[in-house]
């Protein structure tokens, strides 16, 4: 799945925790840092950077764009393709989702499944 559908869907994530879910609070308390609020101050971050470079690079925002409508099967093997065949634009594009990826390790929160 392509970066900007997961930053969109991890935005999606956070406001579900924020003004959906119905989950009681656990017995502890989130790590120093790692507030729902945090996690929101990270994401709209790493949301700001990729909406300015898929701008910059729009090559890279038709690919990803497209990809969105392939089908589900098909998605990962597409996007692994691509950044097998453009290892910089990969690159800068996990530079720009390393902050979240930082996040979620020293907060212990799990990958989703369509991280890589």
């Amino acid at each position: 799945m392509s970066v900007f559908v997961r930053s969109v869907g991890a935005a999606a994530i956070a406001g579900a925790a924020l003004f959906g879910s119905g989950a009681v609070a656990s017995a502890q308390p989130a790590p120093p840092g790692c507030s729902i609020a945090d996690q929101a101050r990270v994401q709209a971050g790493v949301s700001t950077a990729l909406s300015a470079y898929v701008f910059a690079h729009p090559e890279v925002n038709a690919f990803f764009s497209d990809l969105r409508y392939q089908p589900a099967d098909g998605r990962r093997a597409k996007a692994d393709e691509w950044r097998a065949q453009n290892p910089q634009l990969s690159a800068e594009l996990e530079g720009i989702r390393q902050p979240m990826t930082d996040f979620r390790a020293r907060c212990g929160l799990a990958k989703s499944d369509d991280e890589d």
